[in-house]
């Protein structure tokens, strides 16, 4: 609650009346619309890829992590249908992973994402649907990822092997290590076992004590020695979700320490990170230590913090960031992976289906009942149908510019693009924002302890 009195307060701006008739046909249209192409997706994955990772759309093929599957597509995008209203698809899509799947492999696999995808998606869809057999999957999964914090820091080691617990992995990232309090802090909640929240946060604390004198943290650290190994600072991938976890695990849990870390830590951000320079704002990569801008790059991963600013209450520096994600998406008519903002080049032209410029504009919209934000949710939406759709499901690009297709659809397309898209237009009840905090792949958790 506080959070949200803040975000009034600090922004500037109430939420205005919501938007109504005409436009609301029109937003119902949208939401059957992106519904539909779920469903598109999902038959094509069931399909060609059932019992599988992830869909292959272009040779109609899969693919799985490790050499068999975690029926990961299936597990992340649980809590979608559930939210679409797709009874049938989902009830047996639960039932079927309550049944088959299992963590009792001999497979060493990277603690972050099945901390994300797995951990957050069986506890999303345990307090949506009041599934036990989630839950003790979930818990299940928390006990074998536990032996990745063993280290010497407490910061957790990269792979953790789900049946023996031997790690391996010893430089890591902030967004890897930062990243995990939502879901083992609401594992530990639910259970009432403190384990869960304790080594997570722990883990957290590690991390932000050794941010630099000027209050940033680098992009690759030893989690053994505790040494930063890349001293290069910014918002993109392994650092991302860190500043996002910062804000949410205080919302989530009321956690003062956490409220107070993100509050240390999004001045600097702001203050050596955040650059003008370019016309309009954006926000580059720096020296963690000086602050001096080593780049000027930004890209579809950055896309998040529009809406982490605007949870935050500073909903003007939002929509600034928001306007110039836009511009990147407009420049080649899809979002590249990285861009140079002074230049408006691409410099990594691939387009992996990534969620967080749509995530930010249905935070802004919560917030504000701006319809800019709806005009640019269709945007986002019709060019994801004319560039990246094909019969058998949606495929990322390997260039924005020529708009060539990539064999690859990854699970986050089922959990979050589509997700996102579908509540931006969809009627408020749908999901209670202020209900729920969602993880940083879409699963959202209710504060029900």
């Amino acid at each position: 609650m506080r959070i949200m009195i803040v975000a009034a307060m600090l922004g500037g701006l109430l939420p205005g009346p919501p938007v109504a008739g005409a436009q609301q046909s029109e937003d119902a249209r949208l939401a059957g619309e992106v519904r539909a192409e779920f469903l598109h997706t999902w038959h094509a994955y069931k399909t060609y890829a059932w019992g599988h990772d992830e869909l292959r759309p272009l040779s109609a093929s899969y693919r799985d992590w490790y050499g068999e599957s975690f029926y990961m597509t299936a597990m992340d995008a649980l809590d979608t249908m559930v939210l679409m209203g797709l009874k049938e698809e989902a009830d047996s899509t639960r039932e079927f992973i309550a049944t088959h799947l299992s963590f009792d492999r001999d497979v060493s696999v990277k603690n972050f994402e099945f901390t994300i995808r797995f951990l957050g998606g069986l506890l999303s869809s345990y307090q949506m649907t009041g599934d036990g057999r989630l839950l003790r999957l979930a818990r299940d999964l928390g006990d074998r990822l536990l032996p990745a914090f063993r280290s010497p820091t407490g910061m957790p080691y990269v792979n953790v092997n789900l049946k023996t617990g031997a790690v391996r992995g010893t430089v890591s990232n902030p967004a890897e290590i930062g990243t995990l309090l939502l879901e083992f802090g609401a594992l530990g909640r639910i259970t009432g076992d403190p384990r869960y929240y304790d080594t997570a946060k722990n883990a957290l604390r590690a991390l932000y004590r050794l941010r630099s004198p000027i209050g940033l943290v680098g992009e690759s650290i030893d989690v053994e020695s505790g040494r930063w190994v890349g001293k290069e600072s910014h918002v993109t991938g392994g650092i991302d979700s860190y500043y996002e976890y910062l804000l949410k695990c205080a919302r989530l849990f009321d956690d003062e320490e956490c409220r107070r870390m993100w509050l240390a830590s999004v001045g600097p951000l702001n203050a050596y990170i955040a650059d003008s320079s370019a016309g309009g704002l954006w926000y580059g990569h720096a020296d963690m230590t000086t602050g001096k801008r080593t780049a000027t790059l930004f890209g579809s991963l950055d896309a998040f913090l529009p809406a982490v600013l605007a949870l935050s209450g500073d909903i003007r520096r939002g929509r600034d960031l928001e306007e110039s994600c836009l511009r990147m998406w407009e420049r080649y008519g899809i979002e590249p992976e990285q861009l140079d903002y002074r230049t408006m080049t691409a410099k990594d032209p691939g387009y992996a289906l990534r969620p967080e410029i749509i995530e930010s504009a249905y935070y802004l919209y919560h917030f504000t009942h701006d319809g800019r934000y709806l005009r640019m949710g269709r945007e986002f939406f019709d060019s994801l149908k004319k560039y990246c759709r094909t019969d058998a499901g949606y495929a990322a690009l390997s260039d924005v510019v020529s708009k060539k297709k990539a064999d690859s659809m990854e699970s986050f397309f089922l959990a979050e693009t589509l997700k996102y898209l579908y509540l931006l237009f969809a009627p408020p009840e749908t999901l209670d924002f202020d209900a729920v905090t969602f993880n940083t792949e879409a699963h959202p958790l209710r504060r029900t302890w």
